[in-house]
């Protein structure tokens, strides 16, 4: 029955008789756990105001800091047929060692007189450059020699120009003093023969007189065809200058076309000449390729392409090469929450796979086993697995990574922030607040070397 009354039955009630609650009421036991109680929840407070170190674990690879201190894939450039190896998987090669000897599968590269033969090719043609170089030196003395005949020519038909010029201004006057002659002759004749009709002159003088008028009309007429005859030699003299003109303005145009021809033939012949020339030096390339050599210091870790014979397309890998010298570093990816609370230069610690540690998440400087690092480079852009790739590495102030860790191993990574009390990170977590939600983290970028 419930202990509800007011009024105890206590002193009527005969406990001897009921030897459980005796030993029940006997026992002081509600102290202690008032105790216990209250040391727990003093422990608990204490706890709570421990300091915890925020951090964001992510999972990653080892891998280098520069590209070319990756594993590399040799490839072959031009197609050809296994003919020999030199080395072997696990083999080391400095650069330049002669890794595969390969032969030609192409038919345009068959012939074993090949480069010779290319050779002769430019020779001929650097030949037919010469050969027209000459034609085009004779073609231009040839024009030199025309244009001075051409000169002349025209200097003597200008001199017989100018005398027909002088002959025609002579024949000009002489037709002019036989114009005047036959006027004179005219008027004499007239004015004898009004004489004779007036008796004081002689039949006889009026012929003679008449006579003198015909001959002064002919030597009239013939002045002025000799006149006639000089323009029309002068007229001549002009056409024949202009045909010489034309005569050898024709030649020497076609002297001009048959130069520029010729410059036109030595320029496709000096063409045909860089063409092969072009190809000659890719014939000797060419066969500088049917040797694949290394091409820096590294270990051969896998062949593509194994057997004897066998034929390897353009670009095809046949290799994968492994750099002897290359600085270690740690590729993990973060969730875009986490990455404004990231910035270069930050603590990491790294736990690498092989290697046994014991790890305390909130405590770094408590965990054993685990490696320094710092975040060297940071993505730009979001990868393909929806994450941001973050490069971390070595910190030079802490412990050196292993000497045996090798590239591709796996490792967990912790990125440090600030330290909060206990309580503060589980109010986080159970509100799904990232780290540091109300405080930014600096964004100072450190001065690279």
């Amino acid at each position: 029955m419930l202990n509800i009354s007011e009024n105890s039955i206590t002193e009527y009630l005969d406990k001897s008789k009921y030897g459980t609650l005796v030993k029940v009421e006997s026992k002081r036991t509600s102290k202690v756990l008032r105790r216990l109680i209250y040391m727990f929840f003093g422990l608990s407070i204490l706890i709570l105001l421990l300091p915890w170190t925020q951090n964001i674990r992510s999972y990653g690879t080892v891998s280098t800091l520069r590209p070319n201190q990756r594993p590399q894939s040799l490839n072959t450039v031009i197609a050809g047929q296994v003919e020999e190896w030199y080395v072997q998987e696990g083999d080391y090669v400095s650069k330049g060692d002669t890794i595969l000897k390969i032969k030609e599968v192409k038919d345009a590269y068959f012939d074993d007189q090949l480069l010779p033969r290319t050779e002769n090719q430019v020779n001929l043609k650097k030949e037919s450059v010469v050969a027209y170089g000459d034609k085009i030196k004779t073609q231009e003395e040839q024009m030199v020699i025309l244009a001075e005949q051409r000169d002349l020519k025209l200097e003597q038909a200008k001199i017989k120009l100018q005398q027909a010029t002088l002959k025609v201004q002579n024949d000009s006057i002489s037709f002019t003093a036989m114009q005047v002659q036959a006027i004179n002759a005219e008027r004499q004749y007239r004015r004898t023969d009004s004489l004779y009709a007036l008796g004081l002159k002689s039949l006889t003088q009026v012929e003679q007189k008449r006579l003198k008028f015909q001959e002064s009309l002919s030597k009239e007429t013939e002045a002025n065809n000799k006149w006639l005859n000089s323009q029309n030699e002068l007229i001549a003299l002009q056409i024949e200058i202009s045909n010489i003109k034309t005569k050898f303005n024709a030649d020497y145009n076609k002297l001009l076309a048959d130069k520029l021809s010729t410059q036109s033939l030595k320029l496709d012949t000096e063409t045909s000449v860089v063409k092969l020339e072009n190809q000659y030096s890719n014939y000797v390339y060419r066969n500088g390729l049917y040797y694949i050599t290394a091409p820096q210091d590294g270990y051969i870790t896998r062949t593509s392409s194994t057997g004897i014979g066998e034929t390897l397309k353009e670009g095809q890998e046949i290799l994968t090469l492994m750099p002897r010298n290359y600085d270690l570093a740690v590729e993990v990816f973060v969730e875009p929450i986490d990455l404004p609370l990231i910035k270069l230069g930050e603590k990491v610690r790294i736990q690498f796979d092989g290697w046994p540690a014991i790890v305390f998440s909130g405590w770094p400087n408590a965990s054993h086993g685990t490696y320094g690092g710092k975040i060297y480079a940071i993505d730009q852009f979001i990868s393909a697995n929806g994450k941001y790739r973050v490069l971390i590495e070595p910190d030079p102030d802490d412990y050196p990574w292993p000497e045996a860790l090798r590239y591709g191993s796996g490792t967990s990574t912790m990125i440090l922030l600030n330290d909060v009390p206990i309580w503060y990170e589980l109010w986080r977590r159970i509100n799904g607040f990232p780290p540091d939600y109300y405080k930014g983290l600096e964004t100072e970028t450190p001065k690279k070397k």
